[in-house]
């Protein structure tokens, strides 16, 4: 599963950030690392951004960036 599936306030784990380009090397200096808890705050409407939860630090994706995280649903 990737970020941009998970439900609003749902605790998920990162397994990887996927690929080589600056972004995703941008990703996990901020923080996008597994192991890491990660949660969706808020969707903007119409497919924009994403606020998303790691740690006590909060962050704004894209739809796009977040299809490339991918995570496992804590239980």
């Amino acid at each position: 599963m990737t970020l941009d599936a998970l439900p609003i306030l749902q605790a998920a784990t990162i397994d990887r950030v996927e690929g080589l380009d600056p972004v995703a090397v941008r990703m996990r200096a901020m923080g996008l690392r597994s192991g890491r808890e990660v949660m969706v705050v808020r969707r903007s409407r119409l497919g924009g951004p994403l606020q998303i939860r790691v740690g006590s630090t909060d962050l704004i994706i894209r739809p796009r960036e977040a299809r490339l995280i991918r995570i496992r649903a804590l239980r």
